[in-house]
């Protein structure tokens, strides 16, 4: 049979992403910020878009209940729980707001970083290439305090020597506060103490020898600096009251406050409220007195087929952020009804839950609710959750039980980890055994894992450091000299 190019007519069926269809499933992964942004920018372009300031209170409108895996409903079916849900968030926010008011005026006072070391140098450089050399160290500070970046890149942005950079830099690491414009940490842990005047031989090693020292490796730190167990202790100890990170102590800049999505709170008969945070959600309309304006005056075809898209475009975004919170609440809900039990008994009793599970359960698309839970956070008694959280991988019981979120496993980790001593610290493999004894299923390399995720040391390296502190005779001061 021969080979040609022909025409043929064939109907099949396929689901086309509209341009609208793409947007309400881009809207659904927005976060608060990326929301505010795309409606702003919407709201230009837009004549027929109104965007109203949010309410200042937590929504009384709209949630939903849960207990014991049973929907109780909405919330505004409940006219005493709605009333008390509003009253709490209002006296909150209001509360909330002027402490909110009162930080600013502080941090607004206070003096940052860079503003301090500019005050100390006043007159200490004559020469304008000093002067500038100064400013430019001054602001590639990070907010540690930390010079990052390279005196070479330094001096070429400024036009002058290297030399001239390092000679500056080395003015400017003798002001306040010791250790500042450090390149590393062992150099910022040397300036604060040339400025106490403890920078002997012994410390010079020591410092030369950081790594050791976050091994644990105290044998071979005695031998290196030539001292016994007792100086050694006093040297770690000297370290320990150092400040590995001088410039936190200034102003940075108010940290962004997170504002939840959805708000968990107890019901009256025992269960759980969700409800979405008013105070999150953007209050979009569609202007049509405005249109209707519009279309009694003379327009021609262009004009008409501009105003007509525009009306459609303003529709489609409010039925858009109708669905995306209708979606957000169906899948918190759902989330509070599968975690009841760690809302009651605390993080131990987080259950495994994957997308597919609430997928299914609300009969969307498991895609849908990984974007409506992307970026999205949770409020409750137990704290500021993300909604991704309380997704939480199985591992397997012993006892033929319902199966152990990865998180309360962590949990459970961290409790055996902080509650042994010098004397009885556990292994990898002692782990395991008092998990299966608890009812835990789980491999050593998993345990491994887990506890390095979580930055806490090998057994031998925790048996080390207990038995310095128990001869140091202090409390541990929680500041990990590796940071």
């Amino acid at each position: 049979m021969a080979i040609s190019p022909r025409l043929q007519l064939r109907q099949v069926q396929a689901l086309t992403m509209t341009p609208q269809l793409l947007q309400s499933i881009r809207l659904l992964q927005l976060g608060q910020q990326e929301l505010a942004e795309f409606l702003a920018g919407e709201s230009e372009k837009n004549p027929f878009l109104i965007v109203e300031s949010v309410p200042t209170a937590f929504a009384s409108g709209a949630g939903a209940g849960a207990h014991g895996g049973q929907s109780s409903g909405s919330v505004s079916g409940s006219p005493g729980v709605q009333s008390q849900a509003t009253s709490r968030g209002s006296t909150t926010r209001n509360r909330a707001d002027g402490d909110l008011q009162s930080l600013e005026a502080r941090l607004a006072e206070e003096e940052t970083l860079s503003a301090h070391l500019r005050a100390q140098i006043a007159g200490k450089f004559v020469d304008q290439a000093d002067r500038a050399a100064a400013d430019a160290v001054i602001d590639s500070l990070d907010e540690d305090g930390y010079l990052r970046r390279p005196l070479d890149e330094i001096a070429a942005q400024i036009g002058v020597s290297g030399s001239l950079v390092g000679a500056v830099l080395l003015v400017i690491q003798q002001l306040d506060p010791p250790g500042i414009a450090a390149r590393n940490l062992a150099e910022c842990l040397e300036l604060q103490l040339r400025d106490r005047d403890r920078f002997d031989p012994c410390m010079k090693a020591l410092l030369a020898n950081l790594d050791l020292l976050a091994r644990r490796d105290f044998a071979a730190l005695r031998k290196t600096c030539a001292v016994d167990a007792e100086d050694l202790a006093e040297m770690i100890a000297e370290l320990r009251a150092l400040d590995p990170r001088p410039g936190l102590r200034f102003a940075i800049g108010p940290a962004p406050a997170v504002t939840p999505d959805v708000i968990v709170g107890p019901a009256p008969d025992g269960g759980w409220i969700v409800e979405l945070n008013a105070a999150a959600m953007p209050r979009v309309l569609v202007d049509r007195q405005y249109y209707s304006r519009i279309g009694r005056g003379r327009a021609g075809p262009a004009e008409k087929i501009f105003v007509a898209d525009c009306l459609q475009s303003a529709s489609w975004i409010v039925r858009s952020l109708e669905q995306r919170a209708a979606t957000m609440l169906k899948v918190a809900t759902e989330i509070v009804k599968r975690q009841d039990a760690f809302f009651v008994e605390g993080v131990e009793h987080l259950k495994p839950l994957t997308l597919k599970t609430v997928a299914d359960a609300i009969k969307m698309h498991e895609s849908t609710v990984s974007r409506v839970t992307a970026n999205k956070y949770m409020a409750t008694h137990r704290g500021l959750f993300e909604m991704k959280y309380f997704f939480a991988t199985a591992i397997s019981a012993t006892d033929g039980d319902a199966a152990h979120s990865g998180a309360a496993v962590r949990h459970r980790i961290r409790q055996l980890i902080e509650a042994e001593n010098a004397d009885a610290v556990l292994s990898d493999d002692a782990i395991v055994g008092e998990l299966r004894r608890a009812g835990v299923e789980i491999a050593r390399r998993t345990v491994a894992k887990y506890r390095e995720a979580m930055r806490i040391p090998s057994s031998a390296q925790r048996r080390r450091e207990k038995r310095i502190r128990l001869k140091m005779r202090e409390p541990h001061l929680g500041v990990p000299l590796n940071a």
